[in-house]
């Protein structure tokens, strides 16, 4: 399963997208019953070395070891997609350059955050793009073609829609984590509504494929296309290789 670091920064996309969808003047005003899509969630990597590269990589990245972290990282051919190119700059070090990605000099240290998030995912899928790279979070498998019919029958963006952790999401009348439940989410898609969040955000309000509208946490629901952490295998040991996303270039 996901990491809780990570989803929850998944989260803030979903969020925003519902909301920029609502600014666009899409409808969003009340639930209604959708076709559900089924998804199937990634398996994990059953590999002891990836495991050992995660848990040094969290290791690392709870101290903010710098050198550390840079000895998990390919020293060259560090790749980095972001708006339809290698952002990555090939004068400096993979290090360097998954620092920039992530954002590991910010003041608040939530590039490191972030890090251990990803530290703690088990799961990554093959890389459309690159071969032989593994990234991270990995998204579930799922009909491409009905998921397009069903952005297209509800008018909706792909930006509103995510996808359950798990089976058996609690769906809450209000929200709060003692509220009345009043569905519970199999492994299909969902459409996330707008909604005034807190600050920061716990919840967020969804609409079932049955209709009915309710609240999950921020950290039951995934979004599709997050940014992506990506290992390969450097002298037959796993390494960070690249990422998919991320901040501005430095």
């Amino acid at each position: 399963m996901r990491s809780v670091a990570c989803i929850a920064a998944c989260a803030a996309v979903l969020l925003a997208g519902a909301a920029l969808a609502q600014n666009r003047g899409q409808p969003q005003t009340s639930a209604e019953p959708y076709k559900a899509v089924a998804i199937v969630p990634a398996p994990p990597i059953a590999d002891p070395n990836f495991d050992a590269l995660r848990k040094r990589l969290g290791e690392a990245a709870q101290r903010k070891d710098r050198a550390a972290t840079t000895r998990l990282v390919v020293a060259k051919g560090f790749f980095w997609d972001r708006e339809n190119r290698n952002a990555a700059d090939p004068h400096k070090s993979g290090f360097d350059n998954l620092s920039a990605a992530v954002g590991l000099a910010s003041k608040n240290a939530a590039g490191w955050d972030i890090l251990i998030g990803y530290a703690e995912d088990p799961g990554a899928s093959p890389s459309p793009n690159h071969e032989g790279a593994m990234c991270a979070p990995a998204n579930p498998a799922y009909d491409s073609k009905a998921f397009a019919e069903l952005i297209d029958t509800t008018n909706t963006d792909v930006t509103e829609w995510g996808y359950p952790v798990s089976a058996g999401i609690e769906v809450h009348a209000t929200a709060q984590a003692n509220g009345p439940v009043i569905d519970k989410l199999g492994l299909t898609f969902v459409r996330i509504m707008p909604e005034s969040p807190s600050d920061p955000p716990s919840y967020m309000r969804i609409a079932t494929p049955g209709g009915k509208s309710g609240f999950v946490s921020i950290d039951s629901i995934a979004p599709i296309g997050n940014d992506q952490i990506c290992y390969v295998k450097d002298a037959g040991a796993w390494k960070i290789g690249g990422y998919i996303g991320g901040g501005e270039p430095q």
